[in-house]
């Protein structure tokens, strides 16, 4: 099973799992991308149905099925994220609730 998912996951051109960070020179000098319509529909099922805080396979999964990258997958999630705190009174950028 390891195996078959290595081989999908190289398949689809994405990294094996580990943690994902966006390098912060990248940050600076890449374009803005507006997801299309049906790339939203995709995001937002995915962050409503199936996981808001998706591990590595699942985003990378998530970038090939949208094509996008797995750097601006993980930036929507990120953003979005820090809406639905919002959206419910709590701290945007806070990882848990503290008394």
């Amino acid at each position: 099973m390891v195996r078959q998912l290595s081989w999908a996951l190289l398949a689809c051109g994405c990294r094996m799992p580990g943690p994902i960070a966006l390098p912060q020179e990248k940050m600076a000098t890449e374009k803005p991308v507006t997801p299309t319509e049906e790339q939203l529909e995709i995001l937002e099922y995915n962050f409503c149905k199936v996981n808001k805080h998706p591990d590595p396979t699942t985003l990378c999964l998530i970038a090939a099925e949208t094509g996008l990258s797995e750097e601006q997958t993980l930036k929507w999630f990120k953003q979005r994220l820090a809406e639905w705190r919002k959206s419910e009174g709590l701290p945007s950028e806070s990882g848990s609730v503290r008394d």
